[in-house]
């Protein structure tokens, strides 16, 4: 169906015959699915590219590649563009015994589902790019209420130090 957002492009005149998945070589998360969409049967082939590699550079000069490492982007072999939730569902179509659960997902109620794996996901990624890149400490969390968590020790009450003349009373 067509919309004034996403013109027909005649996908009976323009099939898909293969797709080109995008990844971050960095993400141990990505590195996984990648490795585990090779093991899959295919019934679109997949050619797995690192984003922001000079491969991907090549192939899609028109592409924004900094945007690539934000969230899959999938591309067709006619120039179509998937990227976060549909690049997982078409990613997903392309795979013998996965086409089935793509075909849920594209209904609403599976596109809300999808949508929610591909945040979780986003959401691991972000955590796994400030380890590597020492945004987060892991270390400790401390309250200005005296409450305080070490990922050692788990949560811990200590009374925040106060004047006589500062502390309210109990």
């Amino acid at each position: 169906m067509a919309t004034a957002a996403t013109p027909d492009r005649d996908a009976a005149r323009v099939p898909v015959r293969g797709l080109t998945v995008l990844y971050d070589a960095q993400c141990s998360l990505c590195g996984f699915l990648r490795d585990w969409l090779v093991r899959q049967r295919q019934l679109v082939p997949l050619d797995l590219v690192p984003a922001g590699s000079e491969a991907a550079m090549r192939r899609f000069p028109g592409l924004d590649h900094a945007a690539t490492f934000d969230e899959i982007t999938v591309i067709g072999d006619s120039g179509q563009v998937y990227r976060g939730t549909a690049a997982w569902i078409v990613t997903l179509w392309a795979l013998a015994e996965h086409r089935p659960t793509a075909h849920r997902f594209s209904t609403p109620a599976g596109a809300r589902l999808a949508r929610g794996a591909v945040l979780a996901a986003a959401k691991w990624r972000e955590g796994q790019w400030a380890r590597r890149h020492g945004a987060w400490g892991g270390g400790a969390y401390y309250g200005a209420d005296g409450w305080q968590y070490s990922p050692a020790t788990g949560w811990v009450y200590n009374a925040p130090a106060c004047d006589r003349d500062t502390c309210a009373p109990r």
